[in-house]
């Protein structure tokens, strides 16, 4: 059922990532122009992140007509599992599905944000996206959950992070693009995101991972691991284009009283190569990839499920990097096993492991 007021009007609140989950929504790859060569490798790489989330949560699985019939001969033994048929564009749930919130009596409710692709006519990264605008509201309709509609408000799941504790973490990069929400005001941003988010404070990081499509969602560049601390995409070194951006973004959380940890970026950056292009079907009006076009790859965007935090490693050359990650990782989340998982046919879509999940928190009675 839609409901039309505010989720904190009715003592609603965006739970942290790292609090008890119900279940993942997931989306079985399939679009040419992100998932290169028929999307074989990446629909193995999601159905090994699926079988490692369901064993300590469900996980629902939207399908669609084409990717059904694969889906299930992978994932059909996976009792945790729950397939939905709804249509999508692409696979990025974390911007697509619902962003879940809750009260204090346990009960959970969905958002539906308006999407455009990540910029509509500014900087979009494809032109047809109606399918993935109507997903959040599909999804709760079909698994049960009231949602509220966010009207023409456009924002996506990665563009946002909650402490659980009233403070949420966005960036301005991201927020403030020109193809968003460019009749609001920074100010009037803020608003909106305390009255769907329940939040009494938001941190505007300046910017994000170098190079991200997205406009620099906040979800590759820093994420809570608890309600007092965050992990930050770091480069020590000054000639990298990330090093400002991360500096930029230490200063402001410092001043927000945060401990920061710093988890490297990879030490050798992760390109699209000419075989990779060549295996990309791109249609007209998409954002088209180039040999050598640096991927904004980063560590941050993992992932919390009940008993894991998946961590995406890029192999080959960055095989140092990828046990230093795991290392800082292991020291400071100490709650949950790290578990590596080879993500390099995750970011030739152009996201990672956090970007292609979207957590249901506990309520009441789960």
């Amino acid at each position: 059922m839609r409901i039309d007021s505010f989720p904190k009007d009715d003592g609603f609140y965006m739970p942290a990532e790292f609090e008890p989950h119900d279940a993942t929504i997931m989306i079985f790859p399939e679009r040419p122009g992100s998932w290169p060569y028929k999307a074989v490798k990446a629909q193995k790489v999601f159905s090994d992140i699926i079988r490692k989330i369901g064993e300590c949560e469900k996980v629902y699985v939207v399908v669609s007509d084409n990717t059904e019939m694969t889906a299930r001969e992978m994932l059909s033994d996976v009792p945790s599992v729950t397939f939905l048929k709804i249509p999508t564009d692409d696979a990025w749930a974390r911007d697509t599905a619902p962003t879940f919130v809750r009260n204090s009596a346990g009960e959970v409710r969905g958002i539906s944000w308006r999407f455009n692709a990540w910029g509509g006519e500014v900087d979009g990264l494809y032109r047809h996206y109606d399918k993935d605008d109507a997903l959040a509201s599909a999804f709760c309709d079909a698994a049960g959950y009231d949602h509220y509609d966010a009207g023409d408000f456009v924002l996506e799941g990665g563009a946002v992070h909650s402490n659980g504790a009233g403070t949420l973490m966005v960036t301005e990069s991201c927020l403030l693009s020109a193809g968003r929400n460019p009749l609001l005001s920074k100010g009037e941003i803020e608003e909106r995101l305390k009255n769907f988010l329940g939040a009494q404070r938001v941190i505007w990081l300046p910017r994000g991972v170098y190079n991200d499509e997205t406009n620099e969602h906040v979800d590759n560049v820093c994420a809570f691991i608890d309600k007092d601390s965050v992990v930050l995409a770091w480069t020590s070194d000054k000639e990298d284009p990330q090093y400002e951006l991360s500096l930029s973004c230490l200063k402001v959380l410092e001043e927000a009283g945060l401990t920061v940890h710093k988890l490297p970026i990879p030490d050798v950056p992760v390109t699209v190569s000419a075989e990779d292009l060549n295996g990309y079907e791109f249609e007209e009006g998409e954002d088209k990839r180039e040999v050598g076009e640096r991927l904004a790859a980063s560590y941050v965007n993992f992932y919390f499920c009940n008993d894991y935090v998946l961590l995406p490693q890029f192999g080959g050359v960055n095989e140092k990097s990828d046990r230093r990650a795991v290392e800082i990782m292991t020291k400071i989340c100490k709650q949950r096993k790290i578990i590596p998982v080879p993500a390099e046919d995750i970011i030739k879509g152009g996201g990672n492991i956090h970007c292609i999940t979207q957590q249901i928190p506990r309520g009441a009675g789960k």
